[in-house]
Formats: structure tokens, sequence, C-alpha cells
């Protein structure tokens, strides 16, 4: 199979188009997108935290220094919010970003979340049992992570039906070659969710709370603070990769599971431990499956230089499968170790919530696993068209 992102059947399952990526060599130029893939593991950790590469370009060049026409105007407020958030910035902004919500997103902070994630993942469970089943997807995938990333931002329950719409549309924009329609969403759902964060902005700043917007308006180091902006994209972000690739995790990894019987029975009988079951379910179905770096300066990869000004998409799904690092990689092993999968990236953009993630994704398959010991699915799950966020319409199960 060929590497060909639109194809549904690719999307359904892509790994044997990376197997064949991975044998031809270490770099690929793709010209529907024009694109450099990296599909093995050593180049794309190694690229991630290569300082030739970055996420943005424009702290150092202009767009017409790298051959590219800016975004079009009607764009440009999906843009401000995500040009603005620390995944799409390089240092010092990056830097001085990452610091300050650093000192708001510590260890203490997220283990003081403990006992709500466990509550809630128990609460979203038990209700799906009492129901005899419906969507993994809709009853506890999508609200845990939604509303503990809410809660620890500091948004009121009754405000929070809008979060995962408004976080669908503007990660649609992170698909390749995204159409009109799909912008035309993004730009109204960046617009709207921007005005409500800076109005909860104002409110906090005159009634702080125990929240992590009180604490990022509060942090502040040698005088440094996050603007107004800086803040509303960095909720955004928080709120948006806080959740999406939990919610994509779940089911990717329920399904993994339907489909790998006596993997799901040695969970449920106890016999591999759940933090090793988490990482082997993110390695083994990649819930964000490629990442984009721009080249600042020449980069020669296997033979193949990769001039400045070019794009480079690393392939964290064809990563995470590659047989240099792992034994048998398109097998679920649940008690794999060593597991040095890259699904939260690496580098100064390594995930910072993905402590977070990992007590979530833990939270829902031990409250799943005690409370619906008789899970089985209904039917196959029908795959979301896009590539770059892998996940599912649903996941209808019964009990």
């Amino acid at each position: 199979m060929d590497f060909d992102p639109w194809s549904p059947a690719f999307v359904a399952d892509p790994y044997p188009a990376y197997a064949a990526l991975r044998e031809r060599g270490r770099v690929h130029w793709f010209e529907p997108t024009r694109q450099w893939l990296v599909p093995h593991h050593a180049d794309v950790s190694a690229l991630l935290r290569d300082r030739r590469l970055g996420r943005t370009y424009r702290h150092r060049f202009t767009d017409a220094d790298f051959g590219r026409t800016p975004p079009p105007a009607a764009h440009e407020p999906f843009h401000t919010l995500n040009d603005h958030g620390m995944l799409d910035l390089e240092p010092p902004d990056h830097t001085r970003i990452r610091r300050l919500v650093s000192q708001a997103f510590t260890p203490r902070t997220v283990e003081r979340l403990v006992p709500y994630v466990h509550r809630l993942a128990a609460g979203l469970v038990d209700a799906l049992v009492a129901r005899g089943g419906g969507d993994l997807l809709t009853a506890v995938a999508e609200p845990l992570p939604v509303a503990v990333i809410a809660e620890m931002l500091g948004i009121p329950e009754g405000d929070r039906a809008p979060l995962r719409p408004w976080s669908a549309d503007i990660c649609g924009m992170y698909e390749l070659n995204p159409d009109e329609e799909t912008a035309t969403r993004a730009v109204r759902a960046s617009l709207e969710f921007s005005a409500y964060l800076r109005a909860l902005i104002a409110e906090r700043r005159r009634s702080p709370g125990e929240d992590l917007i009180s604490a990022l308006i509060a942090a502040h180091e040698e005088g440094e603070r996050l603007t107004e902006q800086e803040m509303v994209s960095t909720c955004v972000l928080l709120l948006n990769a806080g959740h999406e690739a939990t919610v994509n995790a779940t089911v990717n990894g329920w399904w993994a599971l339907f489909r790998h019987p006596a993997q799901l029975a040695a969970l449920r009988e106890g016999r591999v431990e759940l933090s090793t079951a988490v990482d082997e379910l993110l390695r083994h179905d990649t819930p964000l499956q490629l990442f984009e770096r721009w080249v600042l300066d020449d980069i020669e990869i296997g033979g193949t230089t990769l001039p400045r000004g070019a794009e480079v998409a690393l392939l964290f799904g064809s990563a995470n499968r590659d047989a240099a690092v792992f034994d048998r990689p398109d097998s679920l092993d649940l008690s794999r170790r060593p597991n040095p999968h890259i699904s939260f990236g690496a580098g100064i953009h390594y995930c910072i919530g993905a402590p977070l993630a990992r007590i979530e994704l833990a939270a829902s398959l031990e409250a799943l696993l005690r409370r619906a010991p008789s899970l089985r699915p209904v039917a196959e799950p029908e795959r979301k068209p896009g590539f770059v966020m892998r996940g599912l319409h649903g996941l209808h199960v019964e009990v």
C-alpha cells in the first residue's frame, strides 16, 4: 500500500504503508503536501530534538524567505490563536511561556486532581453499565478528559458544553491540506472560544480562584508575564491537547484490546500493570500520527539534503512500529518493557500534560475493567476520515 492520507483504506490501517516507507529509506518526498516524510524511530526522535528544525520559522524568517504564501486574511483568527500557543513557538518565546505555564502546571497540581479523575471515571462507567452499554466514545472517552482539563482551568460546569465542539473544529486545521469549509469552522470556533476565555480571564483577574487560569495570571518570573493573547492561546492549547489525544487513545486502545482477547484477559486478570498497558496502547495505535517541523538550516538525512525552507512530516505512528526499536512491533504486548514510544513527542515540545494524560487513561481503563468486566463491542467501529488525529466516530459496546 502507498502512503495516501486521504484514502479510507490507508486511514483504516496505515501501518503496512509505514513499513514500506521504512523499507525504502530514511526520508521520502511527498508531492501532494510538499513535505519530507520521516518514518524511522531514530530519525524522528533525533529530529524532535534538533534545533535546526522548528515548529515555526517566523522568529527568524519571513514568509518570502521561505517561499511561502501568507495564510488568507480570512483565516487570521485561527492563526493568531494557534501561533501564540507554546506548541507553535520557538525560543525565546517558547522558553518564557513554557516556564510560566510550568509554574502553574506543577506535579502537585496534577496529583491534586487524581481523586477527582478516579471519581469521575467511576461515575461515567457506572452510568454506562446502568444503561447496559452505549457509545464508549461519548459515554466515557470524551467527557472524562474534557471535564478534567475544564476543572483544572476553572471553567464552570455550565459553560463546558461548547468546549468539545470548539476543539474539534479548531483541530480540523491540523489535518493535511484542510479545505475551506474546515477553515471556516476553525475560524468561527477560534473567535467564539477566544471571546469566552477573555471574559473568563477578566473575571479571574477580579476574583482569583484555585485554578490554572488564576495561577497563570499570577505566574511571573523576573518581571515576565503572559500577554492576554498568550494566555488565551495557552488555555486553548491545554484544552485541545489536554483531551483530544486522550479521547482518541481511549477508543483506539479499547478497539485494540477487543481485537486481542488474550491481552485483554491478561489485563482483566491483573497480570499486566495498568501503567505498562497504557504506554503500549499509546504506542500500538498512536493518536497523533504526524508532527510537522520546518527546516531552519540545511540538514542531511541518509544522504539526502533537506534545504532551509523545507517542511518535514515526522511520522509518529510509523516510528512507534519500527522493528529496529520494538520487538514484534505490530503485536500488542501490554507487558512491553522498555517502551520508548514517542506518542508524547520529545525535546522542548514534549507534551507538558503527559502525566495527566496517563492518569486519565489509567483511571478510565481501571474503571471499565473493574465495573464492566464483560464489556464487549456491538459492531466494528467507523474510523474518522482524518489521518493526523487518529480516532473513531464511536465505539458501541454492551455489558
